[in-house]
Order: C-alpha cells, then structure tokens, then sequence
C-alpha cells in the first residue's frame, strides 16, 4: 500500500519525460492542446476494462498497463492512423505503489514502442477500472472504413503464423478458466498446463498491428480489428456497407481460416480450431478488404510488416454470411459476437 496523494501519484508515475511530444499543453492543466497535422483528420477511439470482466483480477499488472493502450492502438490501427496522443482514466480499489508502479511500466513501454504521448487523464477510487481514449491521425479520405468493402472482394485476416494465430486469446482464457476449476469448452484430451505458456501472450500482450493499418492505406477498402469474435465482428463491415459474404475453412493452397490459426491450436483438432478462430474474442488482428487484382501488393506488404496474411473469404452480393466447411459444404454461419451485457 503507499501513502501517496493523488496529485503525489500523478507527478510520480504519470508525469514521466516522454521521448516524443506532440502535444503544446500536456499533463497539468485542465485540458491537453494537440496541434492536428495539417490535411489530416483526427482519429477517435476510447475502450473500457474493467476488472472481473474483461481480465482476472489476479492479472500481472505489467500485462494489463500493456493491454489497456493496445486495444485502443488496434482500433487506430484498423482505420489506418498514426498514433499521436492518448489520456488515462483509472478507478482504483486503493493506491498500491508497487501495483502502480508495474502496471504503467507496461503501459509506458507499448506507449514508446508505438510513439503514443499520455497527456492527461483521471484518477479516482473504486472498483478497479481502466479507461484509455487514443488519439490519431489519418490523411483525409484515406481512413480505413467499415462501410467500403466492394463486391468481389477478398477477405484478408492478419495473424503471427506459427508465434500466434487467430483464436489463441480464445484457448488461453478457456485453459485460464480450466485451470481455475470452471468447466468450459476445452477438449477432454486437452492439457492446459502444457499449451498455456504458449498462448498465454496472445491474451494478456496483444500486439496492435498499426504498421499494418498504415500500409494498407490505399489498397485495402474495409477493415477493422477482431475484439469480439471473427464471425461476429465481419457482420459490421457486411452490414456498414450492405453486402454479404462466404468464408471458407481451407481452399487447399494454403489459404482458409485454419492457415490462420497457429500449430498448437490446430493440434487440438481442425474443428476446435476452427470453432475458437470464428467465436474467440481479443485476437487484435486486422481483418480487411480487398480487390482480387491487390493479392501481389498485399503480399508485398505482408514480407514488410513481418506478419501473415491469409485470405479467407469474399465479399458477395447477398446479404449474410456464409461458411464454407472442410467438407466443401456451404451452410448459414449464424454465431455471434462477445456481448458485454450477456450473464457471463
């Protein structure tokens, strides 16, 4: 515990020198002043975490000060924006300067790796809360829009091949709640304590894919950043720009939602991997749009951002979704997103 004040807390860990500033008035005063690059719009977004809900309260604080600015780092990556500036709200049970001290050295490190200056916020008591709004900029008419995919086009997802794929997040949180005696959907075989330490990462150190989000400025049409589930997050860009579209499981040529998933998770079976990269949330992955005749600069873009980035799927005329399984039979995907209000 500490016996430092609020203003005390503030100058000791929230008031650090910051290797980049953007901002005119920062820290200190009743509002930050950030000078917008000129031709260029401001980018918006704000997520809440919230303790038993969103992570365990147990969690090592290094990990959740990192996670707290990498979901809002994600969201600017799926419009294409450069990270500027971010504030901090934060409700705490007490002031626990080791507890502190480790959570913002996370939040520091993911801040400098990706040039993101803290330029204000609150503090306040009660039950544990973390509240960050991120701050960007895009060239206009640039951005990166739900509402733009095109008939005919594919659908791309990212992912980091064999150090991480879409749905680890998913088998992390259910060997996480195995491991504390909840019975959830694992596989009866399934050892959590032997593939926890692999995956363990994609839950609690998600890796904003911003460089990603800026190459794809002007190649592809849509995206946005897998949060809540990958066949529940595709329907807001379906229904944002009025189309449908058919996701398939493997196309034999290396391409198909299992190409995304990683080795250990596929080791469980190709259907619990598949039913974990379609119902999983916390991926932070991009999932985006485009032309068939971009497949060449995609894959450019793949080799220079040192990611994997897998096809799996099109953008059609009629309205829904579809899934092609392994069988090759094309069936209703009806599966929903992660819901916040739902009885846990």
């Amino acid at each position: 515990m500490s016996s430092l004040g609020e203003f005390d807390l503030i100058r000791q860990l929230f008031q650090r020198p910051q290797a980049v500033r953007r901002a005119s008035l920062g820290i200190g005063d009743d509002c930050a002043l950030l000078p917008i690059p000129a031709g260029e719009e401001l980018a918006i977004s704000t997520d809440m975490l919230v303790a038993g809900r969103h992570f365990f309260d147990d969690v090592d604080p290094y990990t959740l000060g990192h996670k707290t600015l990498a979901v809002n780092l994600s969201d600017l990556a799926a419009m294409g924006a450069q990270p500027l500036s971010c504030t901090l709200a934060v409700a705490l049970p007490a002031l626990d300067s080791a507890w502190l001290e480790r959570f913002t050295q996370g939040l520091w490190d993911i801040a400098g790796a990706h040039h993101c200056e803290l330029i204000g916020g609150d503090t306040t008591r009660g039950p544990l809360t973390l509240n960050i709004t991120v701050l960007g900029s895009v060239p206009s008419a640039l951005a990166l829009r739900r509402s733009a995919a095109q008939v005919g086009d594919d659908i791309w997802v990212s992912h980091a091949g064999s150090a991480g794929g879409i749905g680890d997040a998913r088998l992390a949180l259910q060997a996480l709640l195995q491991q504390r005696g909840m019975p959830h959907a694992l596989p009866p075989s399934a050892d959590a304590a032997a593939f926890l330490p692999t995956v363990r990462h994609r839950l609690e150190l998600p890796q904003p894919r911003v460089a990603l989000g800026l190459a794809l400025r002007g190649v592809a049409h849509a995206a946005l950043d897998l949060s809540d589930g990958l066949a529940g997050d595709i329907n807001h860009i379906l229904q944002a720009s009025h189309v449908g579209a058919t996701l398939f499981a493997d196309d034999g040529q290396q391409h198909g939602l299992l190409h995304a998933t990683s080795p250990t998770l596929r080791a469980l079976g190709a259907d619990t991997a598949l039913q974990f990269a379609l119902e999983g949330g916390d991926d932070y992955e991009l999932l985006f749009t485009a032309a068939p005749t971009q497949r060449a600069q995609v894959a450019h873009i793949a080799h220079q951002v040192g990611l994997q980035l897998t096809r799996i799927g099109q953008i059609e005329t009629t309205l829904g979704t579809r899934w092609r399984n392994l069988q090759g039979v094309i069936q209703p995907l009806h599966l929903r997103s992660f819901d916040h209000f739902a009885t846990p």
